[in-house]
């Protein structure tokens, strides 16, 4: 399997997003866990850019495609008080 091109830190830069491992753990933290029946994209703390951009390069399996399943996936996890 090919290791992905970007790390996971630039993606959350790539999003505007405080990008450094507390940060984005306190990110996921905070909005985790997103509803199965919730498509990434339309989470409803993205603003229409970050959307746009998550929704753009899963469609285009892009260079940040498999960050943004990872991101998906590890908003879907339950909270550490689940």
């Amino acid at each position: 399997m090919e290791q992905p091109i970007h790390r996971f830190s630039e993606l959350f830069a790539q999003l505007g997003l405080p990008a450094d491992a507390p940060a984005i753990a306190q990110f996921i933290a905070a909005h985790a866990p997103l509803a199965a029946d919730i498509d990434l994209p339309d989470a409803p703390f993205w603003t229409p850019a970050q959307s746009a951009f998550l929704r753009e390069e899963k469609l285009e399996d892009a260079d940040w495609a498999e960050l943004v399943d990872q991101l998906s996936l590890a908003l879907r996890q339950p909270g550490p008080g689940a």
